[in-house]
């Protein structure tokens, strides 16, 4: 079996994972983890598949016959790691340039970023724009934890931050 990080973006319409999951399984994959998300319209998906090597090259094909359907793709391979893995919730007042901010900061640091969703919403009594930020992070060190978080406050007074995994 190998193992493919596979990457789809298509106009959204119902059925479309069903569609590539059927590919999937006809063609003796395992879908190992996902992040599936509908945005202004359009289906995105970042996919780990195992594949038996025979299989690969008809599932791409598959995959690459639905309608409108971009697709790209890498082979992988599981690594061990003895890191601490964190996470975490962020808050604070939408601007432009906080996504920077953050993983400069996370980055500063030498901490990998594992994970991130974000999303823009309004603060439900004031209507004040909020941006949210949730993400986990991978780290050698437990110290790094107390630095990661002063550094993530030092973004702004604004800025609310809770770890998850406490």
């Amino acid at each position: 079996m190998l193992r493919y990080l596979v990457t789809l973006q298509a106009k959204d319409r119902e059925g479309l994972v069903e569609q590539i999951a059927h590919a999937v399984s006809r063609h003796g994959g395992n879908w190992l983890d996902s992040e599936l998300r509908h945005i202004d319209g359009i289906f995105a998906a970042i996919l780990l598949l195992e594949v038996p090597a025979a299989q690969w090259d008809e599932l791409l094909e598959t995959l690459e016959l639905l309608e409108d359907l971009s697709l790209t793709y890498a082979k992988t391979s599981k690594l061990q790691t003895k890191n601490k893995h964190v996470s975490y919730s962020l808050v604070a007042y939408d601007r432009p340039g906080l996504v920077h901010e953050i993983s400069n900061k996370i980055s500063a640091l030498g901490i990998n970023i594992e994970h991130m969703s974000t999303r823009y919403e309004s603060a439900s009594h004031t209507g004040i724009a909020l941006f949210r930020a949730d993400f986990n992070v991978s780290m050698q060190d437990s110290q790094d934890e107390e630095r990661l978080t002063q550094a993530l406050h030092g973004i702004g007074d604004d800025v609310v931050l809770d770890n998850l995994s406490s």
